[in-house]
């Protein structure tokens, strides 16, 4: 009787995870499809900075959660290798601005000649994408959402 349940319990972990491993995939597709078109203006730009809306990543008022954003955006961009992090933004070719809140996470880009010149853009977004984690520990979604959205316009 005992060995009937133990099968039973592992029958439904298995279960569990194949839905689970389903719906992460099919999270993934579905994102892939609604992946918004990066503006091909940025196709020759080379050097991005990363901020936040509420300020840079050494500004001791900013949130600790967009602090970290900035950290994983960076990391995960210099991993990708196809863009250079700079950390003025009078160097930068693109800015990316985000955003990491419980609810959802953003991730925006900004042409870096039309802002204020102290990191801030001045203008509507031209490219953006939000998500719930998107920013969050390990896999970084929305930086691979840019990445991919990138790499359509660098070819």
């Amino acid at each position: 009787m005992e060995t009937k349940m133990k099968t039973k319990k592992s029958i439904a972990v298995i279960g569990v995870m194949v839905l689970a491993t389903f719906l992460t995939m099919c999270t993934a597709v579905a994102l892939a499809l609604d992946l918004p078109a990066m503006p091909r203006m940025f196709s020759n730009s080379r050097f991005v900075y990363v901020t936040a809306y509420d300020g840079n990543q050494f500004d001791p008022n900013l949130l600790p959660d967009d602090r970290a954003a900035i950290s994983r955006v960076q990391d995960a961009i210099q991993k990708w290798g196809k863009l250079v992090v700079v950390y003025r933004p009078q160097e930068a070719d693109v800015i990316l601005a985000v955003q990491s809140r419980p609810s959802e996470d953003v991730l925006a880009v900004y042409d870096a000649h039309s802002g204020f010149g102290d990191g801030r853009p001045s203008q509507a977004y031209l490219w953006r994408v939000m998500a719930a984690g998107g920013l969050q520990k390990g896999e970084v979604p929305l930086v691979s959402q840019f990445e991919q959205a990138w790499d359509k316009i660098a070819k």
